[in-house]
């Protein structure tokens, strides 16, 4: 008489609990890489020690060959303050962030400090840290 086992043991594996973890993943780089913002313009920041929590509504640079920019969309200086009001509004607790590269000269930052003071909008100026 042959002894039998009744339990016999499957050499097979579920692929059903890897699936789910590699989807979840994936879908998790896909959500947080869309989250980060590059900035495409290269500008030496100047040097400062103090941060702020305020999180800006939109960027103005200014390139060291003078040129403005509203996040990445270049703008004349003349048109700048209309472009700020359409994409702003007059809300004043709005914050605008100002990377300006280090070789700009004052005159020119103030130019757009003295735009933002006008509409009341609070403006932060980039730095990098020391």
């Amino acid at each position: 008489m042959a002894i039998s086992n009744r339990n016999k043991v499957g050499i097979t594996f579920s692929n059903a609990g890897m699936s789910d973890i590699i989807f979840l993943l994936l879908l998790f780089f896909m959500l947080t890489s869309t989250l980060v913002q590059p900035t495409a313009l290269k500008l030496l920041l100047p040097k400062g020690s103090a941060q702020t929590s305020a999180r800006p509504m939109t960027t103005i640079s200014i390139t060291k060959d003078l040129q403005y920019f509203i996040e990445d969309q270049p703008i004349d200086i003349e048109n700048l303050e209309a472009a700020l009001q359409t994409k702003l509004g007059a809300d004043p607790e709005i914050y605008i962030s100002l990377h300006a590269d280090r070789s700009v000269p004052v005159e020119y930052v103030v130019e757009v400090m003295n735009i933002a003071a006008k509409n009341k909008y609070k403006l932060i100026l980039a730095t990098t840290p020391k």
